[in-house]
């Protein structure tokens, strides 16, 4: 199965074992991350796969309707902030694509870990709870989920206990720490294995939460 999204690759430099699949935010694009690998330090870097998808281009409604790279498209911009739907499905199945692939060259799926940030962290947690084989884990960074209904009936049994790694800034204003915080609980209820991580920053990243993604992957993988 091949995937209808383009992508950045960073390559393992030995043989490849596992995969990182680390989805954007809005507007930004597959070199979002890139620069991140170096810094996280992997004990098992040089069996590690990084793919870095293009979200697809497509008009945003808070955004003016300008057109932009987007995994689902915001409707409005009030603080819990109505999203489509459809579009989170069609993204999550494109990341699903993307899974295939990584398994098509004999990466087991218990070694492919899902990552992402803000509206990527929406897809990341909404495709791999939902995913029907076991993964390594799941990272959502400064993120939330819209879709724990929807969990509820579609949750597959595989990932009841992968370890959730989620992160956020206190001082976000883009998804208030709020709204990140009632995901984390509404999970952390359907007992998923889940840990919170909050920082003193904004909508971003800062060394001591990569420091803490880093120790997580050394330890799933």
């Amino acid at each position: 199965m091949s995937s209808t999204l383009t992508c950045i690759e960073i390559l393992a430099t030995s043989t490849h074992t596992y995969s990182i699949i680390w989805l954007h935010g809005l507007g930004a694009d597959g070199h979002d991350f890139e620069s991140i690998v170096p810094e996280l330090s992997l004990d098992k870097a040089e069996y590690i796969n990084f793919v870095f998808p293009n979200a697809p281009i497509q008009a945003v409604t808070i955004n003016g309707g300008a057109k932009m790279r987007s995994w689902y498209d915001i409707i409005d911009a009030s603080l819990d902030r109505e999203v489509a739907v459809d579009d989170i499905y069609k993204s999550a199945t494109q990341l699903t694509e993307l899974i295939q692939n990584e398994i098509d060259k004999g990466i087991k799926a218990e070694n492919i870990v899902l990552a992402g940030f803000s509206q990527g962290g929406v897809i990341a947690l909404h495709a791999g709870l939902r995913y029907p084989q076991k993964l390594a884990g799941i990272i959502a960074l400064s993120t939330y989920i819209p879709t724990t209904k929807q969990l509820e009936t579609e949750r597959a049994s595989a990932n009841n206990k992968t370890p959730i790694f989620m992160a956020h800034g206190t001082m976000d204003p883009v998804i208030h720490k709020q709204i990140a915080q009632d995901s984390f609980n509404r999970l952390k209820a359907m007992n998923y294995l889940i840990s919170w991580h909050e920082y003193p920053i904004q909508h971003s990243l800062c060394l001591e939460e990569i420091t803490d993604i880093s120790n997580y992957i050394n330890r799933i993988l």
